[in-house]
């Protein structure tokens, strides 16, 4: 059986090009659990919902 001739990917091709250009992309930041993450500035208001 024969090799499957590759096929051209535009999208492949310019994130290749852009990568020489820029460098790599830096990697996603981690989730931190949530016992470490900072509190909010302001609390959100209580809103009555016994209508």
């Amino acid at each position: 059986m024969k090799k499957k001739k590759p096929v051209f990917d535009v999208g492949k091709e310019i994130r290749k090009l852009a990568r020489e250009r820029v460098g790599k992309v830096p990697a996603a930041r981690t989730i931190q659990p949530k016992s470490s993450r900072k509190k909010p500035k302001h609390k959100k208001p209580l809103t009555e919902t016994d209508s």
